[in-house]
């Protein structure tokens, strides 16, 4: 079993029958999705509905047989799973290399408790080892990237093989900005951006992981916030 799937199966114990869950995405998440759509088909679990964070997730959970609901169902969830590109030591995040920062978010902040998943490599002293990504609109983009450049980092367009910027669930673009020394403060930075016009979202995800299971070559920790 690899470290992914380890810190997955451990955030399965979270999970109670009947819960509604915000189902995260990416590689990580994947394993849980699977881990969860065996329970609910073994009968060892039974009425969860889960809220997705993208179309992939939700594709994958529909052919796993994961019931699904919405926000405009549900305002209030039990638990959000996903995973995380970055972890400091006060559970803060960063989060959306894999583009869908924004509807993470937006189904996160409604759940009770937020169980980030990974492996001991997304661990950091300072977020902003990789590139933070920012969730831009079309209109005027480069104008955003021009702005982002001021923030004291190199800020590029996420693109795909052909050359195509990548595009977002929602029809926006992702910036990549790269702090040559991290992110001196993540706070200040999460203010800047949340303040701009035409930057829909970040993936700072500040002061909302309640848990953090981290699967490492000695077993299973997990890093909970205080109060």
């Amino acid at each position: 079993m690899n470290l992914k799937e380890q810190s997955a199966r451990h955030a399965l114990t979270y999970v109670r029958s009947g819960m509604v869950l915000g189902l995260g995405s990416g590689s990580t998440h994947a394993y849980f999705l699977e881990l969860l759509g065996q329970q609910l088909a073994s009968g060892a679990l039974t009425g969860i509905a889960g809220v997705p964070t993208s179309k992939k997730t939700a594709d994958r959970a529909r052919a796993l047989g994961i019931p699904l609901a919405t926000l405009a169902d549900r305002a209030r969830l039990d638990l959000a799973v996903d995973g995380a590109d970055e972890v400091d030591a006060d559970l803060n995040l960063i989060k959306g290399r894999g583009r869908a920062l924004l509807r993470e978010k937006i189904v996160e902040i409604h759940a009770e408790r937020l169980v980030i998943i990974v492996d001991e490599s997304k661990i950091v002293q300072r977020l902003g080892r990789g590139p933070l990504p920012v969730d831009l609109v079309p209109f005027g983009y480069e104008a955003h990237l021009r702005w982002l450049n001021t923030l004291g980092c190199r800020a590029e367009l996420s693109r795909q093989e052909d050359g195509s910027p990548v595009v977002t669930d929602d029809g926006d673009y992702i910036a990549l900005c790269r702090f040559p020394n991290g992110i001196a403060d993540p706070y200040a930075l999460a203010r800047s951006l949340a303040d701009r016009p035409g930057i829909a979202g970040h993936g700072l995800f500040l002061d909302m992981a309640t848990d953090v299971i981290v699967a490492g070559i000695e077993g299973i920790r997990v890093m909970r916030r205080e109060g």
